[in-house]
């Protein structure tokens, strides 16, 4: 054995073992730790290498909650997960980063409940929401760290999707010092331009109100099967996923017309026709395109404009059938109008788009100046599902293209990866799971840029068998995009090249 590994044997061995009972008796600027819990895995799991985890909750000033997972196996790194929608309970979108030796948390930020009610003539909940708890929780966080390890991490990450995406950019634009990298899905970079959208697309697919849907499941499913037949072969592969949506020249006018404009199964009405055209079009006040049109593909599976555009049989009358229709009527109910009565089929979407100037700015992480979180070593990895039906794909194209004309080396810092076939954060025909941790790990780490990504798709799991990886899919740094060699499985990555 060598002097040094000798020595280092020595110290951990003259170390004591963190205490997670301690932690209760912290003492933290405006923090106040409300417990701390050891959690011991059980026996699959302690089979499967997983450690005990410190489980540390607190509040922070007045009522940001968070919760800490602190593992024996401790990797000497840090990884904080973003919250979705408008938060309200404690999440954590990495959570799961703890199996693999990460300390990390979540929070609420700084308001209970899902819908968003809470912000209604509370302007301090609004700047937690926006970017303050989340920066906030990251110090606090880390000041737990060092005091229950001995020593700060090495390297801290954050990880999120949809709004936690929106988290992850806020932090890289407002926080540049919390995390060395940050992977942001699907993120929501223009609050006002999507909250606007939202209500424009909820007026056509409920123009007179909830109960009345204009776009039935058999519509969506015949116009998506449409969409396939023109376009899904294009890739050189017939898969049901559009390798970019962009390339496919499907025309709504090309759908058949419903005899005597009676809607049925494999036609279109006039009213069904134009809602369609409307969601597809590019939001646009006074000439200006203000938030891209949704992409085309995927538009029957019910996870896609079922559940977040057109809404599906059975929905209560009186509530927000889809989420596009909650967020868009929540939004401007509590964040910029203040009033609870605020009639989304009465709304101009030239006032709106006007209205929602103030509170989009204080949300919106849509600032291509990354100058300071690239000062100090800063990388950025973003993913965004081509078939998204809440946040459309093309904005994170646009915000990516901003950056490069901002800054010509910006490949030195940020990698973009489109994932067809891909829905919200998760979900549709294309893979979507991916290894993001050890993707930002690797190149804040190692130097070593991510250029190509294996993605997983995995059949549901069965009768207690575990799920099953059916395909998988190379993910190419964006303006690449994988292509078929012409040889080989079409549900193996190995088959397929970047270019």
């Amino acid at each position: 054995m060598s002097s040094l590994a000798f020595v280092s044997l020595l110290s951990a061995a003259l170390t004591p073992a963190p205490d997670c009972g301690a932690l209760a008796s912290l003492k933290l600027p405006d923090v106040r730790i409300v417990d701390d819990t050891i959690i011991q895995p059980t026996a699959p799991q302690r089979a499967a290498g997983r450690s005990a985890v410190c489980r540390v909750r607190g509040v922070i000033g007045k009522e940001i909650k968070f919760t800490l997972l602190l593992p024996d196996n401790w990797n000497q790194r840090f990884m904080m997960g973003g919250q979705g929608g408008f938060a309200g309970s404690v999440t954590n979108m990495a959570g799961a980063s703890v199996n693999s030796g990460y300390a990390t948390s979540g929070t609420d930020t700084g308001h209970e409940g899902d819908d968003a009610k809470w912000a209604l003539n509370n302007p301090e909940r609004v700047e937690n929401y926006a970017h303050l708890a989340v920066h906030r929780v990251a110090q606090v966080s880390k000041d737990i760290i060092k005091a229950y390890y001995g020593t700060a991490p090495v390297k801290s990450y954050f990880y999120g999707c949809s709004n936690g995406g929106r988290e992850a950019l806020m932090e890289a634009e407002r926080h540049p010092e919390d995390f060395d990298g940050i992977v942001a899905i699907a993120p929501v970079l223009d609050f006002g331009g999507s909250a606007v959208t939202f209500v424009r697309n909820t007026q056509a697919a409920f123009p007179t109100g909830f109960a009345k849907p204009v776009l039935s499941p058999d519509v969506l499913r015949l116009v998506e099967a449409k969409v396939f037949d023109a376009c899904d072969a294009r890739d050189g592969v017939r898969d049901q996923v559009l390798d970019d949506p962009r390339q496919c020249d499907f025309k709504v006018a090309s759908l058949p017309a419903c005899p005597n404009d009676v809607a049925g199964e494999q036609c279109v009405t006039r009213q069904q026709r134009a809602a369609l055209q409307t969601i597809y079009s590019p939001l646009t006040v006074n000439g200006r395109v203000l938030f891209p049109g949704q992409a085309l593909g995927n538009e029957g599976e019910g996870d896609a404009w079922p559940a977040w555009i057109t809404g599906t049989p059975g929905s209560p009358a009186n509530q927000p059938p889809t989420a596009q229709a909650m967020f868009g009527t929540e939004f401007f109910r509590y964040l910029v109008y203040g009033d609870s009565t605020w009639d989304y089929t009465k709304a101009d979407v030239a006032t709106l788009a006007t209205d929602v100037k103030r509170v989009a700015t204080l949300l919106s992480p849509n600032d291509p100046d990354l100058s300071a979180f690239v000062k100090r070593g800063g990388k950025l990895i973003m993913a965004h599902g081509w078939s998204d039906p809440a946040l459309m794909a093309m904005s994170s194209i646009n915000y990516f293209d901003a950056l490069h004309v901002r800054d010509k080396n910006a490949d030195s810092y940020i990698r973009l990866f489109m994932m067809p076939g891909v829905l919200h954060c998760s979900g549709g025909t294309g893979c979507d799971a991916a290894d993001w941790y050890s993707a930002i790990a690797n190149w804040v780490e190692k130097g070593v840029a991510p250029e190509r990504i294996v993605a997983k798709k995995m059949a549901p799991a069965q009768g207690g068998a575990p799920a099953q990886v059916v395909r998988t899919r190379p993910l190419c740094a964006y303006p690449k995009h994988a292509v078929y060699a012409g040889t080989g499985s079409t549900d193996d990555e190995a088959s397929f090249v970047c270019k």
